[in-house]
């Protein structure tokens, strides 16, 4: 049985434990059978996400991505429900984290920056399992620098024409609608860019080139020629577009991190039961020294990543502001260790732990690309310092320090007040 003391912990309530049982019981009880067959190639793997995402849309999971007044599950976007469910998918199947995780990614963006019509028009499809979304940021030329995009976006009238190429794109050619991100100023770097919902089927809107990764799923390549948008599906306003990325990473960087938090479990649950199965020299390979040091270390990563995540999550929801410090903690330090106990969990395995098909040869695939998107590892020891940097250059020299950005953030975490 899986570890589930952590449900006990005070960032949580009763609805969250509730909501770990019924994604609980949905893994245990319906995925199975969603899962069959997905190890038969691309058109498998993408048979595979639709199928899942339509059924977690039947079963009810999918309301915790949107807000109850679009069919969701609570008032508010609440991290910690989809740091949860992201945890508990991933500790089963990659690809159903994979295809709940983009349904929330694609429609973050539209809940935190929509109009009224937008989210009428997507987040009641999201719940349902109806429409799938994608989130287009990263180009050729533009990853870990999103000041580098390219992509542009031309004001022709009454709509938007946008040209350029969009790559590494999860749920390209599946998804439903894309949320774009385009150049439409003429400043540097990161001000200058939008955001538009573009439909799948809109002329000029290429996303039939696959890219195939060594955990596979649903990831291509959009290419966008004179392609036509109409003016109402402008996110937010122009040049918000940097604004309502970041946000919506400060949203998923830590469910990412719950993810590979899930993974880390599964590793260190395989590897342990293995460890007092197998017999070497005559003993079993848990009465073994090395292997109980191992095991150690490996059980602390997982509880360490655990608080950093729900830390984070709880932060978000119930402290509120920017979490953007909180965030990349939780995503550097979970990615990072979930690495380090998978590789241990294939060491204990020894020769079986390389073979096609063993649990723990699958998590060393899947867990490797958690290390790089939604920021790479590098990239965000870099955002955590200047965070760092800042508040103690605010503290120390109040209104004058050239590293402080803005205004001082809250501090201590303490809740915040409520409105009378």
């Amino acid at each position: 049985m899986p570890d589930t003391s952590y449900l006990a912990w005070p960032f949580f309530d009763e609805r969250h434990r509730d909501q770990a049982r019924d994604f609980e019981r949905w893994t245990a009880e319906a995925l199975p059978r969603l899962l069959d067959g997905a190890d038969g190639g691309l058109d498998a793997v993408y048979a595979c996400v639709g199928r899942l995402v339509s059924e977690l849309g039947a079963a009810g999971l999918l309301r915790t991505c949107v807000p109850a007044a679009y069919g969701g599950a609570r008032e508010q976007l609440d991290v910690r429900s989809l740091c949860l469910a992201r945890e508990i998918l991933a500790r089963a199947s990659g690809l159903a984290d994979f295809a709940f995780a983009m349904q929330g990614l694609g429609s973050v963006p539209v809940t935190l920056f929509g109009s009224n019509d937008q989210k009428r028009s997507i987040l009641p499809g999201v719940v349902a399992g109806t429409l799938i979304g994608a989130f287009a940021l990263s180009e050729p030329d533009a990853g870990s620098d999103a000041g580098a995009i390219t992509t542009r976006a031309t004001r022709d009238g009454d709509s938007w024409r946008l040209d350029g190429v969009k790559t590494w794109i999860s749920n390209a050619g599946l998804a439903h609608y894309y949320i774009v991100f385009a150049r439409t100023g003429d400043e540097a770097g990161t001000k200058g860019l939008s955001a538009f919902i573009v439909d799948a089927d809109t002329p000029g809107l290429d996303a039939s080139e696959r890219i195939d990764i060594i955990a596979p799923h649903p990831l291509g390549t959009l290419r966008f020629t004179e392609c036509r948008v109409a003016a109402d599906r402008l996110l937010g306003q122009p040049g918000e577009g940097f604004k309502i990325a970041m946000a919506t990473l400060d949203v998923f960087r830590s469910t990412v991190g719950a993810a590979a938090l899930g993974f880390a479990r599964r590793a260190f649950d395989e590897a342990t039961l293995w460890a007092l199965k197998r017999r070497i020299f005559g003993r079993a390979l848990s009465e073994f020294q090395l292997t109980q040091a191992k095991l150690a270390d490996m059980a602390v990563a997982v509880d360490a990543a655990a608080l950093l995540v729900h830390r984070a999550g709880w932060t978000r929801d119930v402290v509120g502001g920017r979490v953007t410090r909180e965030a990349s903690i939780a995503k550097l330090f979970a990615t990072e260790s979930a690495q380090q106990v998978i590789d241990a969990a294939v060491q204990i395995f020894g020769g079986l732990g390389v073979v096609r098909g063993m649990t723990v040869e699958r998590l060393y695939r899947e867990v490797r690309a958690l290390r790089i998107y939604e920021g790479a590892s590098e990239v965000l020891k870099l955002i955590i310092a200047s965070r760092v940097l800042e508040t103690m250059a605010a503290q120390a020299v109040p209104r004058a320090s050239p590293l402080r950005s803005g205004p001082a953030t809250r501090s201590a975490h303490a809740p915040r007040k409520k409105k009378p």
